[in-house]
């Protein structure tokens, strides 16, 4: 089986009157398809610079850059990326918030406003497609914001800290929803995260970053032998300490 995304060798630098900062050091990894993985790395390591340069929003210094074999230049349009807000407009029912990035690329053709009623329905959104963002609670507001993204069924998923602007007990309950929603669709999914127990709970790897310029320090396979293999149930597995202590210490490993 072949990687669906391929990263050799990428380097980036932010560059200002001030001189260069170096953000990201020769970056190589590869993403099967279905698989979840997650990125840690301390905090202003070049995390979401990772994902900005996957995504197209910037272009890598060095090194290259594939989704499915096609440099990722020509082939942005089949990634979907879902930010640490929402960004549900409030003037625009849940539905026309849904349809809204396919409306942008001009692709609301009568099929897409079927699959959009049905993952609506499919994720208990279907009450509310006629409602506001303002009458859903967060983790509602999430769900939105996740069937927006795979309303184009990109090949892709790009996840910023969606969770981060929850409170605690929401955060637990809506990254378990949503992971069972990601891993349920077969969808490839890269998450960032600065939370060790969100990256061990939800991915099949995680990757370490080292300190700015972020090189890879170790990828982390993630295994548990879970009857019913849930974000939530992770959290309560014997293997989830060993997993969160040994990330941990590739983290703090020159503290």
């Amino acid at each position: 089986m072949e990687p669906i995304l391929k990263l050799s060798n990428v380097s980036y630098s932010y560059h200002t009157p001030d001189g260069e900062t170096k953000a990201l050091a020769d970056i190589s990894f590869t993403l099967m398809p279905g698989e979840f993985t997650a990125v840690v790395g301390p905090s202003g390591c070049g995390k979401s610079t990772l994902l900005s340069l996957i995504a197209g929003l910037m272009q890598p210094e060095a090194g290259n850059m594939s989704l499915g074999g096609i440099p990722l230049t020509e082939n942005s349009s089949k990634i979907g990326y879902m930010l640490q807000h929402d960004h549900l407009f409030e003037w625009r029912t849940v539905y026309r918030n849904v349809i809204l990035g396919a409306e942008i690329r001009g692709k609301v053709t009568p099929q897409i406003r079927a699959r959009a009623e049905q993952l609506l329905e499919q994720y208990g959104l279907e009450r509310f497609a006629r409602s506001r963002p303002s009458e859903l609670s967060g983790g509602m507001r999430q769900r939105a914001a996740l069937i927006r993204t795979l309303l184009l069924d990109p090949e892709l998923l790009l996840l910023d800290e969606p969770f981060s602007a929850l409170d605690y007990q929401t955060r637990l309950t809506v990254s378990d929803d949503i992971g069972q929603i990601i891993r349920r669709s077969g969808k490839t999914a890269l998450l960032v995260t600065h939370d060790l127990s969100e990256a061990v709970s939800l991915s099949d790897r995680v990757i370490v970053l080292s300190k700015r310029p972020a090189s890879i320090v170790r990828i982390v396979p993630v295994r548990f032998s879970l009857e019913k293999d849930t974000p939530l149930n992770r959290r309560n597995a014997p293997e989830f300490k060993t997993y969160f202590n040994e990330i941990w210490k590739e983290l703090n490993h020159d503290e």
